[in-house]
């Protein structure tokens, strides 16, 4: 009985019944794996073919942006406006009680001042409390500094070397955003002067009405006085009773809504007219 070797039995199975594998590297595997990458699905036909159909090519955008650049947030922009007033809300809102207490009352007393007096001697007068303050200190550190011995340097020498100097880029954003509030202002007041529309005209007409009255009984000073007070208070006060504030003025709102309504409807040209889109 003649002896098989493994090749021959190896080389007795038909071809058929063997899956032919590419080696690594091979045309047709690369092939196969560009196809994957494109989206190229391999359906089988009625024939029993094998047929190629390649799937549409979807590019996956950022949910943030909606584009096709990852990580760039259109927020940035207004989180860098916005990055100028914190310090102006923190003392708004009382965050340093001592900070915004020394602010309040230093603008307090000057208005005060300048409600008093005039602006030339209130500028005089401060100036020369300031001038006289820090000519006693340094002379007070002068002295001390020969009784005992030592150099400290200039007393003030830190605020002598700051750079004082106004930076180009803000002072380009504030003045852009000064000029943008002035032009609002302006369209917004030929827009009332003007008459384009009768409601918002006639509601200017009865605001400076009032404040005719109001100008009769208080001064530009006082004015600035009370909305010093005011800007001081009315934020923190709403803060603090949010809720209560927001239900009282929604009752205000519905009231005055439902006045404006009648009224309307009894003088039809009243009505605002629709814009055009």
């Amino acid at each position: 009985m003649a002896e098989t070797s493994p090749m021959d039995n190896f080389d007795s199975i038909p071809d058929n019944d063997f899956e032919k594998i590419n080696a690594p590297g091979s045309g047709s595997d690369q092939e196969g794996d560009g196809l994957q990458a494109a989206g190229a699905v391999d359906e089988p036909s009625q024939d029993g073919e094998v047929s190629t159909t390649t799937a549409p090519v979807t590019t996956v955008t950022d949910s943030n942006t909606g584009s096709l650049f990852k990580g760039v947030d259109p927020r940035d922009k207004a989180k860098n406006q916005e990055s100028y007033i914190p310090a102006l809300v923190d003392l708004i809102y009382w965050r340093d009680v001592k900070k915004t207490g020394v602010v309040f009352g230093t603008m307090m007393t000057v208005l005060l001042c300048l409600a008093i007096f005039s602006l030339v001697s209130v500028l005089a007068y401060l100036s020369l409390a300031l001038l006289t303050v820090s000519f006693s200190f340094v002379v007070y550190k002068k002295i001390m500094g020969a009784v005992q011995k030592t150099s400290d340097g200039h007393p003030f020498k830190q605020l002598l070397e700051m750079d004082i100097s106004l930076n180009e880029d803000k002072l380009k954003t504030v003045i852009q955003a000064l000029l943008d509030n002035v032009n609002k202002t302006v369209s917004e007041l030929r827009r009332l002067f003007f008459i384009e529309d009768i409601v918002d005209s006639i509601k200017f007409g009865l605001l400076l009405w009032v404040l005719t009255y109001v100008g009769c009984c208080f001064n530009g000073i006082t004015m600035v006085i009370l909305a010093v007070i005011s800007l001081f208070s009315l934020p923190k006060v709403y803060e603090t009773y949010q809720v209560q504030i927001d239900n009282y003025v929604g009752l205000a709102k519905a009231q005055i809504n439902s006045v404006l309504a009648t009224v309307q409807n009894k003088l039809p040209f009243l009505k605002k007219k629709e814009k055009s889109q």
